[in-house]
């Protein structure tokens, strides 16, 4: 059982109804979500605010948000899931890397990068098939470095 989680997403997930992510996270997420196991959340819009509320509300596991500059500099909604988490007391750490390039692509391939680095499996929720998206980039950084993948499209 891996003991550091990654979660990586697509941003745009307004095409399916929030009981759908509660359904594919309660699948996918949560034989891994128990206590003690940390989960690494990007602090984004999209998979990674909706995972983070899911995990804070029905699970015990660690979480932590990681951001490639500053929590201010993240979009109002995603602040939002990060602060609501902090206030239920679910938040165990709020990492901001300071990435002199954010926000950019490599700012945001850095942070995912770190993310990977202190995980044993990599979560990926894609959305679509082109490779230059950033879940397909950490999915494949995940691959390179022998990361175990589990991979659910959306």
């Amino acid at each position: 059982m891996p003991t550091a989680i990654t979660i990586t997403g697509a941003r745009s997930t307004e095409h399916r109804p929030k009981s759908d992510y509660d359904r594919i996270f309660a699948e996918y997420l949560g034989p891994f979500a128990l206590p003690g196991v940390t989960f690494y959340l990007g602090g984004a819009r999209g998979i990674d605010s909706l995972a983070l509320l899911w995990l804070a509300a029905e699970t015990e596991a660690v979480l932590h948000v990681v951001v490639p500059g500053t929590l201010a500099a993240q979009p109002e909604d995603a602040r939002e899931a990060v602060m609501a988490s902090r206030e239920r007391g679910r938040l165990a750490g709020l990492i901001e890397l300071n990435s002199p390039s954010h926000p950019s692509v490599e700012g945001y391939h850095r942070r995912n990068r770190w993310m990977v680095d202190k995980s044993e499996l990599v979560v990926g929720f894609p959305r679509g098939t082109d490779r230059s998206s950033g879940t397909w980039y950490t999915l494949e950084y995940a691959a390179l470095n022998d990361k175990a993948r589990l991979i659910k499209p959306i």
